[in-house]
């Protein structure tokens, strides 16, 4: 069995089209064209705009045009992790989907990448919609964004009077049965050490030492589980080998993604001859104490230390190799913050996201997220003296404000009315810390009453993301109710 065999097949069909198009952030060029020409082939208004974003309009069936219209929002971009033993390429090679049974049901996954049914599935439903020839709705537009995973650009770029309807419909939530209406807002911290290289000290020997073995996941869904950080794990096994064994950094690197906890992480050390049998003796220590701390969430967690491959003849000179290790210990990680107003629900955040180390200079990025601009721009004031108190640079961009709830919203009461219709209870409604582009849309549309939802999806942003079967089809029949019970104007 293969997804073109799951029901509802129209929805499976136009995800399968969409794994078969590479489509990671920043590269949406084919996926965006794909999808004008579906449209246009559809015989409906079909064309991107200055941003490259994809607006295709439908309109209202015979006796509906009395009603308002909605506006189905998803993105086109993807994020490109895999496993360290799967070559693939995201700009060039198809997703591989496979279906695997567990014991609470079937799952889809892919072949050891990330799936892309973070956004995949909300744009495959919305063109399901703009294909149906049985659904009776008012009029449609549907738009699909580019790079919402790389600080939502296609969202921040769209133009005020280009969409006209007025119900947002966004279909990139991840829990089927939860009906968001607020969500946290970003900020990015993007931090620069200088350094200079030295030669390699005499009677020094080169080690590499990897941090593997993490689930990862999304910063913003996954980020209160105190799933495992590659840059803070070899940040606390660095500190030792630097402090006590005199060891000298080469490099250091984890982390692709800003919005992806770190999975893996490498770093070069050149350690004095001798000390080798030590350095190891030090790692497995931590190791150790590393899985006990988190055998629940991330058993498979794993530190290595071996000699380098290959020359090794610098090392980073002076105290920064030192004081960047410091201060990546010191930087705020996972939850800062638990909300007051809605249990359970987190306010602030940190994810160190991306240490990376090439020709004399090093960077640090990390995604901060909040649901108050205040709470979370106190976080960024701790985080910058972290860094400066290191001796770099830092300045930070990306910033949006959050999407507060409007638990008046005439379509929050017309989707809990269909939901409980359909299956004999109301929908959770909640507000998510994830990054959602609502609160970036209700700039250029401030009119807009909008509502995010979708179906079950377990680990995006890793390559366990994997997607609930059953939920696609109960979501699909829920999405075609709300839109043929549409509010009138």
């Amino acid at each position: 069995m293969t997804i073109l065999d799951l029901e509802p097949k129209s929805v499976w069909k136009n995800f399968y089209s969409l794994t078969q198009i590479p489509r990671p952030s920043g590269h949406t060029q084919k996926v965006a064209k794909f999808l004008v020409q579906f449209g246009k082939d559809l015989g409906l208004e079909s064309f991107q705009d200055e941003c490259g974003n994809v607006i295709i309009r439908k309109p209202a069936t015979p006796g509906m045009e009395d009603r308002k219209g909605i506006i189905l929002q998803g993105h086109m971009d993807m994020v490109p992790q895999k496993n360290n033993d799967k070559k693939h390429d995201f700009t060039k090679d198809p997703i591989e989907t496979r279906i695997v049974h567990e014991e609470d049901g079937d799952w889809v996954y892919a072949n050891g990448t990330t799936l892309g049914a973070d956004d995949g599935l909300g744009v495959a439903a919305a063109m399901s919609v703009l294909e149906s020839k049985t659904l009776k709705h008012g009029p449609i537009e549907a738009l699909f964004t580019v790079d919402e995973e790389t600080r939502m650009v296609g969202a921040k770029a769209l133009k005020p009077g280009i969409l006209k309807g007025e119900i947002l419909l966004n279909l990139d939530s991840e829990t089927e049965g939860e009906l968001y209406v607020g969500c946290a807002g970003g900020l990015d911290a993007n931090v620069t050490f200088k350094y200079k290289e030295a030669p390699m000290p005499k009677g020094y020997e080169a080690y590499k030492i990897i941090v593997t073995g993490l689930r990862g996941g999304h910063s913003g869904m996954e980020i209160n589980e105190g799933r495992g950080n590659a840059n803070k794990i070899m940040a606390r096994v660095l500190m030792p080998l630097l402090r006590h064994l005199k060891g000298k950094l080469v490099s250091f690197n984890g982390g692709n993604m800003r919005n992806a906890i770190p999975r893996e992480a490498e770093a070069v050390i050149a350690l004095p001859q001798g000390r080798g049998n030590a350095a190891a003796e030090l790692v497995g220590a931590i190791l150790a104490t590393v899985k006990s701390e988190l055998a629940r969430i991330d058993p498979n967690v794993s530190i290595t230390i071996a000699p380098a491959t290959g020359k090794v003849t610098k090392v980073i000179a002076g105290t920064t190799g030192i004081k960047l290790v410091k201060a990546l210990y010191a930087c705020p990680n996972n939850v800062d913050r638990m909300s007051l107003e809605i249990l359970g629900l987190v306010e602030t955040s940190n994810n160190l996201a991306i240490v990376k180390t090439d020709k004399g200079v090093i960077e640090v990025k990390t995604l901060m997220r909040g649901s108050t601009d205040s709470i979370k721009d106190d976080l960024a004031e701790s985080i910058r003296c972290c860094f400066e108190l290191a001796g770099a640079k830092i300045f930070f961009d990306g910033g949006y404000s959050g999407w507060s709830p409007n638990m008046k919203s005439p379509i929050l009461k017309t989707m809990k009315e269909q939901y409980e219709k359909l299956f004999g209870k109301e929908p959770a409604v909640m507000a998510i810390h994830a990054g959602l582009e609502c609160g970036i849309l209700a700039g250029a549309y401030p009119e807009w009453d909008m509502i995010s939802c979708g179906p079950t999806l377990r680990s995006p942003h890793s390559p366990d993301e994997r997607a609930f079967i059953p939920s696609v089809a109960k979501w699909w029949t829920f999405l075609q109710a709300v839109i043929e019970n549409a509010p009138k104007k």
